[in-house]
């Protein structure tokens, strides 16, 4: 599986933006999806992560209320709707991907096998 992430850009504290990824290869409706995010000098975290079939999306307290993932299994495609961005957000954001069973979600990085190139978010104050 290949995964291309876009949408990033510089924006403003408050503003919005949508992250995409798109798949290639791969039984895309068989995957979990995540977001993941690094700032400079930080250790990767969890951002959120959509299963196969629990749509609700796991959420980072950091972000939960203002991000919300989704995914499109026609368009083998995930979002990520990032509200009221803040300065903290600011980082480069990574989508990741791995075969599941039906019920089971990671939210560990260490968990997905299959990453994207990363799409530079910058919130200015």
């Amino acid at each position: 599986v290949q995964l291309q992430a876009s949408g990033g850009g510089l924006v403003q504290f408050g503003d919005s933006l949508r992250l995409s990824c798109v798949a290639s290869g791969g039984t895309f409706r068989y995957y979990a999806l995540a977001w993941f995010r690094q700032a400079p000098g930080k250790v990767r975290e969890f951002v959120a992560a959509i299963g196969r079939s629990d749509l609700s999306g796991y959420y980072a307290d950091s972000v939960r209320g203002r991000f919300t993932m989704s995914r499109d299994n026609d368009k083998k495609a995930v979002y990520l709707q990032m509200n009221e961005l803040k300065a903290e957000d600011s980082a480069i954001y990574y989508c990741a991907a791995r075969r599941v069973i039906i019920t089971h979600t990671p939210v560990s990085a260490d968990e997905y096998n299959y990453w994207g190139q990363g799409t530079q978010v910058t919130v200015s104050s």
